[in-house]
């Protein structure tokens, strides 16, 4: 990849935000240069549908080609960056944009927790004890969350990157870290009785100490 991030504008912001478009861009990212159709075969669509979303994100340079891989007329695509980072400057002025963005990037890690599942129960026993899906209930400040969220990107910047180029021991695998901050407001949970409490069942989540990509980072990111 030629660059490591790219900084999403209001104009790039609307070339990203389609489920199809954060998906495949996943993808290369992840597994590095494919076609349209061995796009199509991992996704489940038509040639048709994810070569046209190829060249949408060709054109807002998310992608770019491969011309080294290509035999005739068959075109092989890479991902020009390593990762996409969202600002609240870019959010605030393309609030719509944002929102499908975000949402489609937090499908995708749901997509990734799933694979993880379905992997899960049959995988090596020394890797399935080091794997976890937790949550913590925490009520911070402002300024304590802008603590937390700085020290957990500093401590996965300390470990190895998944990536083509960087050297690993012969026994290292692809290991996904998710971290989502979610600041659930009490200014905006007001409402009847029974909205309260659905709130509140939703936000309890797990509890349990049991953690992806795109790589897409939102409110300082990676």
């Amino acid at each position: 990849m030629s660059e490591d991030r790219v900084r999403l504008d209001p104009r790039s912001l609307r070339g990203i935000a389609h489920p199809l478009r954060v998906r495949m861009l996943g993808l290369l990212r992840e597994h590095g240069p494919a076609t349209a159709t061995g796009l199509a075969e991992r996704l489940g669509q038509s040639t048709g549908a994810t070569s046209y979303h190829l060249r949408q994100l060709a054109a807002y340079g998310f992608v770019v080609e491969d011309p080294e891989r290509g035999v005739g007329r068959e075109r092989w695509w890479r991902a020009a960056h390593r990762t996409t980072t969202l600002d609240d400057e870019t959010i605030a002025s393309s609030p719509g944009d944002a929102e499908a963005y975000l949402r489609a990037v937090a499908a995708s890690y749901a997509d990734q927790v799933e694979r993880w599942l379905g992997e899960a129960v049959t995988t090596d026993p020394d890797w399935r004890a080091v794997a976890t899906l937790s949550d913590w209930r925490l009520r911070l400040t402002a300024a304590e969350a802008a603590e937390l969220h700085a020290e957990v990107f500093a401590l996965a910047a300390r470990y190895r990157r998944d990536d083509p180029d960087v050297p690993a021991p012969a026994d290292a695998e692809p290991v996904v870290l998710q971290a989502q901050i979610l600041p659930f407001l009490r200014s905006s949970e007001r409402g009847t009785a029974s909205e309260r409490g659905t709130a509140s069942e939703r936000g309890t989540a797990s509890g349990q100490e049991v953690p992806p990509g795109e790589g897409a980072s939102f409110g300082g990111g990676k």
